[in-house]
């Protein structure tokens, strides 16, 4: 599980200069507009309060919801999985490290035999003078051995293994950032559920008082039965829409229970207080879209994986040319005794200049070459996609934004409104000057309006959680300067 701070060795994207093959991997190339298109009306509201770029859920104002972000932070299994591959990944890099220095090994060996005489080769020994039919045999020796890398396969290697490391790396800052994100999406919809949920019972508390009463005027025969039957059906209505709203509830806790690596009802008890809808707070440092080349974590990721398979080029290209070798063994061995392990008669040396030249096996590298080359063309495609993306989810996130706070602006005018019309219309009712169907239509109208208020202060909320997510918001990204070698790292840190 990934400890609350952080470090991770990352590259801005576009700012590797790893060299293949006398060729430099200047980076991918993404054109970006100067600003967002939703980015004035976002400037414009009117939020409450003012969110912090770096633990924006802060910014709700909503304490529950931050203590439950904290706590997938802290208990999510998808981070784990993230960790686990970050670390597969360091091993990588060492294996790639170690393949560039010499390899040494000790070795040694102790035998004892005993020869029958019964055999064929026993009866002919048998027959020498000073024949002994235990044998000991002893053995040490210390070899090494280094590949030259003259050509940098070796090195490349190293470059595509690093770059894979910081790739993991930037995946576990995305998986914290997609949590994040994801517990106070679901905490959101929970509290727009229940806010839905009060709406629909408070609107049955309604019918009920109007059906008795109906009821009332019907046994002094006041009223027909028709008018008795139609409360009861507009009733049975919003009454049939409280288990769909408790069953949408139902999937919403489960799923943050889930996410905070929990069983299902872990937290229901300390959710059943019915709070209200967070309110999205104002969003700054968002910054220009060319930044979310440097702030987001899954393009950093993807721009890492892009400069690997640039990096395995090189190493395919590397096959052309011949791999030089030095092999070395000192040691001694004796098949008398261990005292004279390591005299001047039992010792024993050697010294190896070793060849590898795939000579007529260019069609084979050739193919590995072409593959590897469409390998860096699929990643560059996937990093320009990943990149209009991200531009596509700000911009619908800002959208939505704006748009569902202007909708439940109208909303709660409109909320207002209608439930003085229907105030209006019960009096009018009562003094038999309007029809029961008015008083009726005049519910259901409160009912759709408030519900519909509901639905628009919480997606108002979510947008502002898909734009701090789409924003890369929720980290400390790299101040990197304009270019970098592809061996420098630069600090990530998550903020707790």
């Amino acid at each position: 599980m990934p400890s609350k701070h952080i470090l991770a060795p990352l590259l801005v994207a576009s700012l590797s200069a790893a060299t293949v093959a006398g060729s430099d991997n200047i980076g991918p190339r993404v054109s970006m507009p100067d600003r967002f298109l939703g980015q004035a009306a976002v400037d414009q509201r009117h939020a409450t309060a003012h969110g912090d770029f770096l633990a924006w859920w802060t910014g709700f104002g909503d304490p529950k919801l931050s203590r439950f972000v904290q706590l997938a932070l802290e208990q999510n299994l998808d981070l784990a999985q993230a960790s686990a591959r970050v670390t597969q990944a360091r091993a990588g890099l060492g294996a790639a490290n170690a393949a560039l220095l010499p390899f040494g090994m000790v070795g040694g060996q102790a035998a004892r035999a005993y020869q029958s005489v019964e055999t064929p080769l026993g009866r002919v020994l048998n027959s020498v003078p000073g024949f002994d039919r235990y044998g000991k045999a002893y053995e040490a020796n210390l070899s090494a051995s280094w590949e030259l890398d003259l050509f940098g396969g070796l090195r490349h290697g190293r470059e595509a293994a690093f770059a894979d490391y910081q790739a993991s790396e930037a995946g576990v800052v995305a998986t914290r950032l997609a949590v994040a994100a994801q517990t106070a999406d679901i905490y959101i919809s929970i509290r727009g559920l229940q806010t839905r949920l009060g709406v629909a019972q408070r609107q049955v508390h309604t019918q009920e008082e109007l059906l008795s009463l109906v009821n009332l005027l019907y046994g002094k025969g006041l009223v027909a039965e028709l008018q008795v039957r139609q409360v009861e059906g507009a009733l049975a209505q919003v009454r049939a829409s409280i288990p769909v709203l408790e069953a949408g509830l139902d999937v919403a806790m489960n799923a943050l229970d889930v996410i905070l690596g929990s069983a299902p009802g872990t937290h229901r008890a300390e959710l059943a207080d019915t709070g209200s809808i967070p309110a999205a707070p104002q969003i700054v440092g968002t910054e220009s879209p060319s930044e979310l080349l440097r702030r987001r974590p899954d393009l950093i990721a993807a721009e890492r994986l892009l400069a690997a398979s640039h990096a395995r080029i090189g190493v395919a290209v590397a096959e052309y040319y011949p791999k030089f070798s030095l092999s070395g063994l000192i040691g001694g061995a004796t098949s008398v005794s261990s005292g004279n392990l390591f005299s001047n008669g039992a010792r024993q040396s050697a010294g190896i200049l070793g060849l590898r030249w795939r000579l007529f096996d260019f069609g084979r590298i050739n193919a590995q070459i072409d593959a590897a080359k469409g390998r860096e063309a699929e990643l560059l495609a996937a990093y320009r996609l990943a990149a209009l993306h991200a531009t596509e989810d700000v911009e619908n996130a800002f959208s939505a934004l704006v748009k569902r706070e202007e909708q439940a602006a109208v909303l709660v005018q409109g909320v207002d409104s209608l439930s003085r019309a229907r105030a209006a219309a019960f009096a009018a009712y009562q003094k038999g000057v309007v029809s029961l169907i008015e008083v009726l239509q005049a519910d259901e109208n409160v009912l759709r309006a408030s519900d519909a208020q509901a639905q628009a202060q919480t997606e108002s909320a979510r947008a502002a959680v898909a734009a701090y997510r789409a924003l890369g918001g929720g980290w400390d990204a790299p101040g990197a300067p304009k270019a970098l070698p592809s061996n420098t790292s630069v600090a990530a840190r998550m903020i707790p």
